[in-house]
């Protein structure tokens, strides 16, 4: 039983949104970010019944500049001096990773919509955090899966040199291994390298049908781009972007990014929901949403509804009650919390349109199919996670 005391609590909730906002991943999470934490307050405000009804909701952001250093110390200033009791976004595993451990430390809460690492659900879990909006495991299952069919099919990896690009390295290479694939070699470059020359070059040179992009963001757009430069399509290799975001179609173009195959949680035009939040968001940013910003939303409103219900800010008590309510949305269709922390949603493959098949601003994708949970999170009979009665 909630005490009285615990109840009163509720009348203050402060929540924190950490990530990029100057970097490579500005533009899938960044400010963006910022304003979907801010509608999903609006939004549970306005529906204003019960323990909500009266609760002064502040949400405050930080850089964390892709240095996990940075990324701790503000998490640790945020919890013990600003009274904050939830962190969202978080990109760039690595911080995510250090976050997650101080959150635990801290006895408060994260959400994370941008880091991707799945050890932050399996090896490296935690009770205290969530990994709510996809993870390497899932992304690997369906773009990898989709393109891999036989003994025919060689891969060779481009890989961003920290936890997220090493995670979906091993994660895409178990998919094509499994699929009958091959993995003939891989080469890691530097988070944002201005230049990709050298390792496109291996990439050109390794003669694998298949050139996985374990990148992200800029260094995603870049690597797209000095490809088409060095002529990897034209020789008949195809490149494989394992992490897409909208954003980066968009700076690409769709004479660039044309035809590319990946695998999203959201997309802004798939149903009259997505369409009318997308458009809310898009009156506020100039742009439509990304996964990880409509995963914010969705983090912070099932937040908001579990301290609600719960009567207390008490992160495990709120945990509990989140773990215990399906997450239904605008991007989420009654989705369950796993004890491992991972958010069990449905998965979409897309392809990217050609410039003759958009027909508006942002009409980017076309979906191939949606993909249940169970083929894209990894099961609890496999997981390393300790929090897992197998």
């Amino acid at each position: 039983m909630v005490s009285a005391v615990a109840r009163a609590e509720v009348a203050g909730v402060r929540i924190g949104v950490l990530n990029d906002q100057s970097g490579i991943y500005a533009d899938m999470g960044g400010k963006g970010s910022i304003e979907a934490a801010r509608l999903a307050v609006e939004d549970f405000t306005a529906a204003g019944a019960g323990a909500n009804k009266g609760m002064k909701i502040e949400i405050i952001s930080a850089d964390h500049q892709n240095k996990a250093d940075i990324g701790s110390a503000i998490a640790r200033e945020w919890y013990d001096q600003k009274g904050v009791d939830l962190i969202v976004d978080i990109p760039n595993s690595s911080v995510a990773l250090a976050v997650q451990a101080v959150a635990q430390d801290k006895g408060k809460l994260a959400i994370f919509s941008g880091a991707s690492s799945s050890d932050l659900t399996n090896a490296k879990c935690s009770p205290n955090s969530f990994a709510w909006t996809y993870d390497t495991y899932g992304l690997a299952k369906g773009t990898a899966g989709a393109l891999t069919k036989g003994e025919e099919d060689s891969w060779f990896f481009v890989t961003a040199d920290y936890a997220f690009g090493h995670a979906l390295e091993r994660d895409a290479a178990a998919v094509v291994t499994a699929g009958k694939g091959k993995v003939i070699g891989s080469v890691r470059a530097p988070l944002d390298t201005p230049d990709y020359s050298s390792f496109l070059l291996k990439a050109q040179g390794s003669g694998a049908k298949y050139i996985g992009l374990a990148n992200a963001g800029g260094d995603t757009i870049i690597s797209i781009k000095q490809a088409g430069e060095f002529g990897l399509t034209d020789g008949g290799q195809t490149l494989a972007g394992l992490v897409v975001y909208l954003t980066d179609v968009h700076a690409l173009g769709l004479s660039t990014a044309r035809g590319l195959l990946l695998t999203a949680s959201f997309y802004w035009d798939l149903n009259d929901e997505t369409r009318a939040w997308s458009k809310r968001f898009h009156e506020r940013t100039n742009r439509m949403p990304t996964m990880v910003q409509a995963g914010v939303y969705s983090g912070v409103m099932h937040y908001l509804k579990a301290v609600s219900v719960a009567g207390t800010t008490d992160a495990m008590t709120v945990a509990e009650q989140m773990r215990k309510t399906p997450v239904k949305d605008m991007m989420t269709d009654n989705a369950v919390l796993r004890e491992d922390g991972k958010l069990a949603r449905d998965m979409y493959l897309f392809q990217v349109k050609s410039p003759a098949e958009s027909k508006a601003p942002w009409d980017y994708y076309k979906l191939v199919r949606r993909i249940p949970a169970g083929e894209v999170v990894r099961p609890l009979s496999e997981s390393q996670c300790p929090l897992v009665r197998k």
